[in-house]
């Protein structure tokens, strides 16, 4: 159990983490510590935190665990604040959805403390944001990867794995590097054309009347469009290498089915769709679809 529970960052994954282990009866107190007094003040209202903290070492102190539940543009400020603050014994954590540079940020500004600190991204989430969206069963049979280094101990590995795992998640873990180039494609990418499409359609001359005709197809493929616009631009910073690779092979492939359109060659449309039909539909059985 985590007798005391900091989470730097209360929004819809710091949120919805905190009412999962409340409900799973796993943490006793929970502190919250960010920028905003008054999310803070409404995460305190909505049950979801004990109380709040206006300085980072209050909010640290005495903690079990330490959830950094921030943009990833934001990871390497924090960290630099949170170094000469933390107790010994303290495991710090994150939730970002690139490794790699918050890995190279942990690293140095906590020296030698960085083995207490485990790399994690929980697979889920919603197109709402806030502590007002959070839910306490959001992570239940979802994944959560941990990317653990070489210095990693093996006993903060193990308490933020028990941690997840309270929360109703199932832990894998992977480098940081693999990491970022998978997540590249499963989700960076995703988000990408979402937010793309969306903006082609309201920048066309007749954009009003696309929208009006707009059904479930078109609904379904933006609804992730209404991410955080701060999050994902970070998120494309701190991961460029590996996103702009898969993008560039995405242009390759938007470029074949162009073609293939306008020479009018159905048997490579047929061949493509069906293929990617099949995929789409053994997903859920085979693998499980995470957010």
């Amino acid at each position: 159990m985590i007798e005391k529970l900091t989470i730097i960052g209360i929004g819809l994954i710091g949120g919805s983490l905190a009412r999962a282990l409340r409900d799973a009866g796993y943490v006793g107190e929970v502190t919250g510590y960010g920028r905003s007094v008054g999310n803070l003040q409404q995460a305190v209202e909505l049950g979801v935190i004990d109380r709040v903290e206006v300085s980072l070492a209050d909010a640290v102190r005495n903690a079990d665990m330490i959830v950094l539940a921030l943009p990833v543009g934001c990871m390497g400020e924090i960290l630099e604040q949170l170094a000469p603050v933390l107790a010994d014994h303290a495991v710090v954590t994150d939730v970002g959805s690139v490794k790699a540079s918050v890995v190279a940020a942990a690293r140095a500004a906590l020296k030698a403390r960085f083995a207490h600190f485990v790399p994690g991204h929980p697979l889920a989430g919603t197109e709402q944001s806030g502590v007002a969206a959070s839910q306490a069963d959001l992570f239940r049979q979802r994944r959560v990867i941990l990317t653990p280094e070489s210095e990693t101990d093996p006993a903060a590995l193990d308490a933020v794995r028990a941690m997840w795992e309270a929360a109703g998640a199932q832990v894998a873990t992977l480098s940081a590097a693999d990491h970022d180039r998978i997540l590249a494609a499963s989700s960076h990418l995703p988000h990408m054309l979402a937010y793309n499409l969306m903006d082609l359609v309201v920048r066309h001359d007749d954009h009003r009347a696309i929208l009006e005709c707009a059904a479930t197809g078109f609904r379904d493929t933006t609804r992730i469009a209404g991410g955080d616009p701060v999050m994902w631009r970070d998120i494309c910073l701190a991961n460029r290498d590996a996103l702009a690779a898969v993008l560039r092979q995405y242009k390759d492939d938007l470029e074949a089915l162009t073609a293939a359109i306008e020479k009018g060659d159905g048997e490579w449309l047929l061949e493509t769709f069906t293929r990617a039909k099949h995929t789409r539909d053994t997903l859920n059985k085979k693998f499980g679809i995470q957010g």
